[in-house]
């Protein structure tokens, strides 16, 4: 009782002392940070706020192997070994260094040491996760009052270090917190009047508080109902009213339900700059995306199509016979065989189909990889990116920087299919751009759900 009534009778002065006291006896966390790690964010390392920051001497050697090359890896890598220099300075990095920036803690660049256990022994193999963790272990072992915690995205090193008694943890910078929560771009408002769906029509729209909603989203899309009538719309932010949308058709490709319309109309609509379409397998993502690209060709210089490269099993592009087309072409295949699909819409020889070649051998119409993308300027291009759920977030940072004036960027993906190892459904940068811009007058999404492509693909797709 005493000592509570001392502290609240205490000086300004001397609380503030205590305080002090009370924030140096908080002891910093000491994070491993993983190849991984540096190859998804090269400005990971200010991530950390007062903790420190270690760098196993394995990680500069494997990112040695990562710098040359025009892949957006090679980059962060280079962008790392960058930024490692200019912290360093001319000091020596294998002592702490502090890193620049507010409230950041101090990093060095650490060997592997005497543990009291060794990952190599454990595991039965020399190789670099091993000496990863064999250099958390001894920083551990020399720092037993602080926590050292092995940053990674690798989840099976994770589960190693945790099996070895070291606490790991996911990088979670750039990561969506709840991925079954992101905006579906559309919503559907049952039990509307008759009167009301009658004034959508009539007139060139109505105000968010007639639908009793306290505000809309930009470029938000809605199912309007009134028993079995029903009317499709979409909240533009330039008047600001809920007005009425047509299903439209673009070269040949008209949509066959309301999410389909929703999309194919944020492609048309001049005023978004920036539009993402997720869905599974067969909900006509890309289709949709191509036509309304082609239906616009006039307004833009050149259409481009891009996806990442991931080879499968691994295997780099590097190691495919013939030229850098013949190369390139099996993981292009998937954007040919939509194009196809739309020439197929037209006769033979018709005016239609003799366009799609002629856009194609003057390269209006380009398919290209994603590395010859960046450092280039995009003016006037319709620019749409597939499977876009492959790109880390600053992937998608750095496409959408490329755009220049009267530029449109589709990204179209399903985020529950990702080829590449260290992404997610929460870290990819599809998901992180619906999450962060969403509502922004110049930006529209939609999450397709239906698949129109076939009944056995949507079989595989419900029951598989």
């Amino acid at each position: 009782m005493f000592q509570a009534q001392e502290s609240a009778g205490a000086s300004p002065q001397k609380r503030s002392a205590r305080a002090q006291v009370k924030k140096e006896k908080v002891v910093n966390k000491i994070f491993v940070l993983d190849t991984s790690v540096i190859l998804y964010d090269h400005n990971a390392i200010r991530s950390f706020k007062e903790h420190d920051v270690v760098i196993p001497i394995t990680v500069l050697e494997e990112l040695d192997n990562f710098k040359k090359g025009n892949d957006m890896i090679n980059y962060e890598a280079r962008e790392f070994i960058r930024t490692l220099d200019d912290l360093a300075g001319t000091d020596l990095i294998n002592h702490w260094t502090p890193i620049n920036g507010p409230d950041t803690g101090h990093f060095m660049v650490a060997m592997p040491g005497d543990a009291d256990a060794d990952a190599e022994i454990v595991f039965g193999e020399v190789k670099p996760d091993h000496k990863i963790l064999n250099t958390a272990l001894t920083l551990q072992k020399a720092h037993p009052n602080r926590k050292v915690v092995l940053v990674t995205k690798d989840i099976n090193l994770r589960l190693k270090a945790k099996s070895m008694n070291l606490q790991s943890e996911d990088y979670t910078t750039g990561k969506v917190k709840d991925v079954d929560s992101l905006d579906t771009g559309f919503s559907t408002i049952e039990g509307l009047t008759h009167e009301l769906i009658e004034k959508i029509y009539r007139t060139e729209g109505i105000t968010p508080e007639e639908l009793g909603l306290r505000r809309a989203r930009s470029n938000h899309y809605y199912i309007l109902r009134n028993g079995k009538s029903s009317v499709l719309a979409y909240h533009n932010p330039l008047t600001g009213l809920i007005e009425k949308i047509e299903k439209r058709t673009a070269y040949g490709i008209t949509p066959r339900n309301a999410e389909q319309t929703f999309a194919l109309h944020a492609v048309l609509n001049p005023h978004v700059r920036l539009v993402s379409l997720m869905g599974v397998a067969g909900t006509g993502k890309t289709l949709l995306a191509l036509a309304g690209a082609m239906e616009r060709r006039r307004e833009f210089r050149q259409i481009y199509l891009a996806r990442p490269i991931v080879p499968l099993s691994n295997k780099d592009i590097g190691f495919l016979p013939g030229d850098i087309k013949s190369k390139l072409d099996p993981y292009m295949q998937p954007l040919w065989d939509n194009l196809k699909f739309i020439q197929s819409q037209f006769k033979d020889a018709s005016p239609e189909q003799k366009a799609i070649t002629e856009m194609v051998e003057s390269e209006k119409l380009l398919i290209t990889p994603l590395a010859y993308i960046r450092g280039r300027s995009l003016s006037r291009i319709i620019f749409i990116v597939d499977e876009a759920q492959n790109l880390t977030p600053h992937e998608v940072k750095t496409i959408i920087t490329r755009a220049g004036e009267d530029t449109k960027i589709i990204f179209t993906g399903d985020i529950r299919q990702i080829d590449t190892p260290y992404l997610d459904s929460e870290s990819n940068g599809l998901s992180y751009m619906v999450d962060k811009i969403k509502d922004h007058p110049l930006y529209a999404h939609v999450t397709l759900q239906k698949g129109e492509r076939s009944e056995l693909a949507n079989l595989a797709n419900e029951l598989l």
